[in-house]
């Protein structure tokens, strides 16, 4: 017989998140939502530490950096893991990263696999971890960056492009496209990652005066069409590849994107563009129809990079986060919020410009979310939003929304054994036990009543425990709140695709009697 998993506060094995039952828009917060942070690790943005080579230190700084987001009320981190053509992990086809180890191609020292020590750590505290990866980015600078010799460049040289001080992928090379699918594949084999999650890069961005360099495929694959159409084609085709790809090795794996935050302006479509004035666009420009691919079914989350303030003048917030709620065709969306924005003008250094984005997006129907970039900023407070996040708009922890194309079935409700207050040392405690099939349970939630005789109806989301499963028991014990006056309390359970049991409601019983 397995032992029983123990959730306790005690011996430190899993955060729990502390009582707060202010009147703060509570029922609002009750639903779930997507709350994410991008982690970049390209040039060393976010993490590691320029420099910081030492893998000690690196999980150290991990760590923090997960703390600081789950006291923030984070329920997801968005990591790179393969920046450009390189990893963040042991992979079969690509070297390890320059911005883990300060050459590409040496091994960590001392010796430890990134990706599952970072997945573990954010599942313990009941995060969720995307994998963000660049489909197409092969040399960060030409000239400058390291290059290993066993890098694809320096293999099928004639698989790349030259495209300002950059090196890409030819997103026109069928073999190219293979090449990428099988990365992808075989990191969702081996590890237990919750989404792909795949950026705005996919052909580069235009360079004034300079047309990319891919007319050789064109000529050779273009079978007639115009090389816009064509150049969509081949995006396309990749992301279908990709979502089969995924869904096969792992039917809970999420996909999603993260594209830039303008679809096409109304005057290049007055049907679907949006009311703005973008210099460049996903369709017209990076040649991504992120529409055809919500529409088809091939990405189960969409995350546009809305890093705009209120009122800009070619592409303002309001705007943008009203098209996008009214273009997701029944999949998620989460807004992607430019955190690192702040004090970049005027606009930005109004204390309230997030705040009321956040407002705005809850607002908003069909948007589900938010994700902010990035990390390093959070560091700095900026305008006092950490204490805004932590004080107002997520005092209390949600699980992030389920995808019932992927899942739509319910746990069963939990089976409580003992519920009660041990007062010689001033903690709840509750006994359970989950019910089959226990192995796919992610999370405990447990709700809070002020009164018995309350509205039942209404509960307060009190705590999202990560449930680690290891076993079908399980033990909560976690501190009395001077400030409770509550009677009863509500207990269910998440799935891992984050669809919630029906709550069962029990009555707290003094365990010193």
């Amino acid at each position: 017989m397995q032992m029983p998993a123990r959730i306790d506060i005690l011996k430190h094995k899993i955060l729990i998140i502390s009582c707060c039952l202010l009147a703060v828009s509570a029922t609002a917060q009750n639903k779930p939502e997507f709350r994410g942070v991008w982690i970049a690790t390209v040039d060393n943005i976010d993490w590691p530490a320029k420099g910081n080579y030492n893998s000690d230190s690196q999980k150290t700084e991990f760590i923090r950096l997960l703390d600081m987001h789950r006291g923030n009320g984070m329920n997801a981190v968005v990591v790179q893991v393969r920046p450009a053509a390189d990893a963040f992990f042991p992979s079969p086809y690509e070297p390890w990263s320059e911005w883990l180890t300060g050459k590409q191609g040496a091994p960590p020292q001392p010796y430890y696999d990134p990706l599952e020590f970072m997945i573990n750590e954010s599942h313990k505290r009941g995060i969720e971890f995307h994998a963000w990866m660049n489909p197409y980015r092969a040399e960060f600078s030409i000239g400058k960056s390291s290059i290993s010799p066993t890098h694809i460049t320096r293999l099928h040289p004639d698989w790349f492009l030259a495209y300002g001080e950059k090196r890409y992928f030819d997103p026109g090379n069928k073999e190219v496209q293979q090449y990428v699918t099988n990365i992808v594949k075989d990191l969702v084999s081996r590890y237990n990652v919750d989404a792909i999650h795949f950026d705005d890069y996919f052909y580069p961005y235009r360079i004034l005066g300079k047309d990319f360099p891919d007319n050789e495929k064109y000529l050779q694959y273009g079978n007639g069409m115009n090389k816009d159409n064509w150049r969509r084609s081949n995006v396309d085709s990749i992301i279908l590849m990709l979502s089969k790809a995924i869904k096969k090795e792992n039917r809970y794996c999420q996909f999603g994107i993260s594209p830039f935050g303008v679809w096409r302006n109304a005057d290049k479509d007055s049907l679907n563009g949006s009311n703005t004035r973008a210099g460049q666009t996903n369709y017209d420009d990076l040649y991504a129809d992120i529409l055809l691919w919500l529409k088809k079914g091939w990405i189960d989350y969409v995350a546009p990079q809305l890093y705009w303030e209120f009122g800009h003048k070619a592409a303002p917030y309001e705007v943008l986060v009203d098209w996008w709620g009214k273009h997701t065709y029944g999949r998620n969306c989460y807004i992607g919020l430019g955190y690192y924005r702040a004090n970049s003008n005027a606009a930005w250094k109004d204390p309230n410009q997030i705040p009321r984005q956040i407002q705005a997006l809850r607002n908003t129907p069909n948007i589900n979310g938010m994700v902010f970039f990035s990390s390093k900023t959070f560091d700095k407070n900026p305008n006092g939003w950490n204490d805004s996040l932590r004080s107002k708009y997520y005092t209390i922890p949600v699980f992030p929304p389920p995808m019932p194309w992927i899942d739509s079935m319910r746990p069963e409700a939990p089976q409580i054994n003992s519920v009660g207050l041990r007062k010689h040392d001033s903690l709840y405690q509750v006994k359970g036990e989950f019910l089959h099939p226990w192995q796919h349970i992610k999370n405990i939630v447990v709700y809070v009543y002020e009164d018995i005789k309350g509205d039942f109806s209404n509960p307060v989301l009190d705590k999202v425990y990560h449930f680690n499963t290891q076993g079908q028991q399980f033990l909560l014990v976690f501190p009395i709140d001077p400030l409770h006056k509550t009677k009863s309390f509500g207990i269910s359970t998440v799935s891992r695709n984050n669809m919630e049991s029906n709550m069962q409601v029990f009555q707290w019983q003094n365990l010193d009697e």
